[in-house]
């Protein structure tokens, strides 16, 4: 799901739709033509998107035979996703260099609080679920906070009901859907020192992330362009030793390199 701009300068967001259906020439050349016009593109991609959506873009990559592709599935529910993904396109106007943009999606994760509300947890598997939740789910109005992200976390909701949230100034945004309740804006963002709360549409995978149609899902998140960039430019930068790219981290996220292993020194003597 692509969020509305935070900002003027916000860079739009290129969805690509239809990816395990659409013919593969014409995926190809719809990457092609976004390579020719930006020099590189990052893929921001939820797990919970069809197993042939990711085996398309991995054929796309591979065809192209392009080191100017990232491929980026972070382990968050997809209306986190849809933050970082903003996020990133904030930072796109930024002087910022293609892998380290890239590499921001790692960093900025650790900065994301997700989670929902949920009628039912006997279908969700992203979150380990005791055998008390489980009976608790067919229980007529039974209500569960869940925490996916970065931690996880499960409470009945009740009115001394508690989750651990951020320990920094953050905005909370949520998305309803097939549920009514108001813990979140009531009780939740209150406990968490909530900055703000703004409302945005359900993402189209978030009933298969959490197993249930019935829920609001909920993540909060640096909003600041300013805080973003000074959190990025702030971590040590390195090169990728195959492609030459600059990097955050120990992995480039464009040829998926990794350091090489120093070898190892025999004592002498």
């Amino acid at each position: 799901m692509a969020l509305p701009a935070q900002d003027e300068r916000t860079v739009p967001a290129v969805v690509l739709k239809d990816l395990d259906r659409q013919p593969l020439e014409q995926t190809l050349d719809a990457m092609k033509a976004l390579i020719d016009q930006h020099g590189h593109v990052v893929v921001v991609c939820s797990d919970a998107v069809p197993s042939g959506v990711e085996r398309r873009l991995h054929t796309v990559r591979s065809l192209l035979e392009s080191d100017r592709i990232a491929l980026f599935r972070p382990d968050l529910p997809p209306l986190g996703l849809a933050v970082l993904a903003r996020q990133l396109r904030q930072l796109a106007s930024c002087d910022l260099s293609p892998g380290v943009l890239a590499s921001a999606g790692r960093l900025l994760t650790h900065y994301i609080h997700a989670g929902a509300v949920l009628a039912s947890v006997a279908r969700l598997d992203r979150v380990p679920v005791g055998l008390k939740a489980h009976a608790k789910s067919w229980v007529p109005g039974s209500q569960f906070g869940v925490i996916a992200h970065p931690e996880p976390q499960l409470v009945r909701i009740r009115p001394e009901a508690t989750l651990t949230g951020p320990d920094f100034g953050s905005w909370m945004l949520l998305a309803k859907g097939q549920l009514q309740s108001d813990w979140v804006g009531s009780t939740l963002a209150p406990a968490w020192n909530a900055l703000g709360l703004r409302e945005a549409g359900l993402p189209a995978e978030s009933a298969t992330w959490w197993g249930t149609g019935k829920l609001i899902e909920f993540c909060t998140y640096l909003p600041d362009l300013s805080v973003l960039y000074q959190l990025v430019t702030s971590v040590r930068q390195g090169v990728c030793h195959w492609c030459g790219i600059d990097v955050i981290g120990d992995r480039c996220v464009f040829c998926s390199a990794t350091p090489p292993v120093p070898e190892s020194r025999t004592p002498t003597g």
